[in-house]
């Protein structure tokens, strides 16, 4: 194990009707609010009018900004800092799912920095000091909620690129599962893979059983098996909405990654080049995708003569599978793991998203174009990413 420093300051307040503590929760932090969300399903579900009474009756002043898209972009956080400056804002209150929240972080960082937000996202600036953030989680998918990590896209120069400091973990985080109930079947399950890949993505971090690290990821995989069937049949179970958000959050929040050497994230990086052109839903492209990167992986295992170690716990310790050889036992894992995939329903080839082999040879370079290769557990050059997009198509 390596030697890690654990520091998770976001603050998580679990349970429904809780909202009465955000006034004092915003107020320790800023008194000025920059409120922030997608389109209409919080007026809809009534969350919207429980937020703006409570900031009203506290005095506490906000603006708004609307139309947050799932896959949020740069020309949002350019109107949101704006609007931070026009309105001498000292703090975002982001409510929705990961998009707004990945939006609000975007803001936060960009409200200190002199030049254009699109520079932080890329890299060409570092992340000095940030506005603080509190968030209302209404998704259970993408763990934004209690990390500083953050995806933008940038619609003109067809990119979507991940960036991150600690400076942009929220300061508090409101979770409750009845927020969720009108989630639709689709978006509970396209989250579902989303925590799963997760930690999938922690889980290949290296070929070694990385003891209590694995451990922890099995159970939550397990709990998503267990739990995202029960909430997509029905929406309204307390104990899987409530499962599957805690999961969400614990995937992505540092944990399963203390001790080691940090997660792959290949089939990100891999599946934000298709919904950078194609504007899919993240977890439907990590569910076709992630499948053909462990194939990829497997393949060059074996050629390399490695030990299938993280396979073949996976395939025993999560789906319950036994072989005699540890290569069938590993392909049969794979196959568990697209059998899960579908069993929500969730596509397994990009044709099914109407995508199709116009830029592939593009979005396989893009990802490897500063690096060389992609990922950690078996490293991917262009041409692998290339052939991984034509097999799944």
């Amino acid at each position: 194990m390596q030697d890690f420093i654990y520091n998770i300051p976001t603050k998580i307040i679990f349970g429904p009707e809780r909202l009465a503590l955000l006034p004092e929760e915003i107020k320790a932090h800023g008194n000025r609010v920059l409120l922030l969300y997608g389109k209409n399903s919080i007026k809809t579900t009534g969350l919207y009018d429980k937020v703006v009474g409570q900031l009203k009756n506290h005095s506490i002043v906000f603006e708004e900004l609307s139309g947050v898209k799932p896959n949020p972009s740069i020309e949002s956080v350019r109107a949101g800092i704006r609007m931070m400056y026009e309105h001498k804002l000292d703090f975002i209150l982001a409510v929705g799912g990961g998009s707004v929240i990945d939006c609000a972080k975007a803001i936060a960082a960009g409200y200190h920095y002199d030049g254009d937000a699109w520079d932080l996202v890329v890299g060409k600036a570092t992340i000095q000091k940030a506005v603080p953030i509190g968030t209302i989680l209404t998704l259970a998918a993408t763990g934004s909620e209690m990390n500083g990590s953050s995806v933008i896209s940038n619609e003109a120069t067809i990119e979507k690129i991940g960036f991150g400091s600690p400076l942009l973990r929220p300061v508090f985080t409101f979770e409750d599962p009845t927020l969720t109930y009108t989630v639709s079947t689709y978006q509970t399950a396209a989250g579902s893979v989303d925590i799963f890949a997760h930690l999938l993505e922690n889980y290949f971090s290296s070929h070694d059983d990385e003891g209590i690290s694995d451990r922890m990821i099995e159970a939550m995989m397990l709990n998503v098996i267990h739990y995202a069937p029960i909430a997509v049949a029905t929406p309204d179970n307390y104990d899987a909405r409530a499962n599957l958000m805690w999961t969400s959050t614990l995937a992505l929040n540092g944990l399963t990654g203390f001790g080691r050497s940090g997660g792959d994230w290949a089939s990100h990086a891999i599946e934000h080049e298709v919904s950078a052109y194609y504007d899919i839903t993240h977890g439907a492209g990590l569910a076709i995708l992630f499948p053909y990167v462990l194939e990829s992986y497997l393949a060059k295992d074996i050629v390399d003569k490695l030990p299938l170690t993280k396979f073949t716990q996976l395939g025993r310790n999560v789906f319950h599978l036994e072989a005699d050889d540890d290569a069938i036992l590993a392909q049969l894992t794979i196959d568990a793991l697209r059998d899960f995939f579908r069993s929500l329903n969730m596509p397994l080839q990009l044709n099914e998203e109407k995508v199709d082999d116009t830029h592939f040879r593009a979005m396989a370079d893009h990802p490897v174009n500063t690096t060389g290769t992609l990922g950690c557990y078996q490293p991917l050059t262009a041409d692998d990413i290339y052939t991984i997009y034509k097999k799944a198509l």
